[in-house]
């Protein structure tokens, strides 16, 4: 038997994702031996919720432009062609092709298209329940997790260590805190 929405606190129907209170971020290794995080400050999306959970969509568009490392120069050369190049392909955008229960969590898998290239990506979906707001409204709240290769999405740019290795590692690592809205 499948999940059932109400069955997780959820009514069906389309839910907003609340930027104010969601971060979408990112790890890379840099020079072998530190991870450095990131973010995109500018990021919308929504979740059409199903009465059979599986049966769910999720749907998201990031700015690519609104990357943040806390580091001007950094941020500046991730934006250019080496990297994101954001002037030809201003968005990065994540359309779900299926989720389905894993465990006591859930998989989310869907396209995940970066510099014009599409590729399948799974996360790990944790559900971290509902709760009405002050506001008379609903919210449910949703991490994620997974790892993609930027290779696979075209971004090769790199530089090779004296002592061995690369300065920023293939291995990105996703981590995402989102809180819906149900409109």
């Amino acid at each position: 038997m499948s999940p059932r929405a109400e069955d997780l606190g959820l009514t069906p129907g389309r839910w907003n994702i609340d930027p104010a209170h969601s971060t979408v971020e990112f790890v890379v290794r840099h020079m072998m031996v530190a991870k450095v995080r990131g973010s995109f400050e500018k990021f919308e999306g929504y979740a059409e919720i199903a009465e059979d959970v599986t049966q769910s969509t999720v749907t998201a568009t990031i700015d690519a432009a609104s990357i943040s490392t806390r580091d001007e120069n950094r941020d500046n050369h991730l934006r250019s062609p080496d990297f994101l190049n954001v002037s030809e392909y201003p968005t990065i955008t994540f359309s779900s092709t299926r989720i389905e229960p894993h465990g006591d969590d859930w998989s989310l898998v869907g396209d995940l298209t970066i510099r014009g290239t599409t590729r399948s990506v799974a996360l790990t979906l944790e559900f971290n329940g509902t709760s009405p707001d002050p506001y008379g409204g609903m919210r449910a709240g949703f991490s994620a997790t997974g790892e993609i290769s930027r290779k696979e999405f075209g971004i090769e740019w790199n530089a090779a260590l004296e002592t061995g290795g690369v300065v920023v590692s293939d291995k990105v690592t996703l981590n995402l805190e989102i809180e819906l809205v149900k409109a």
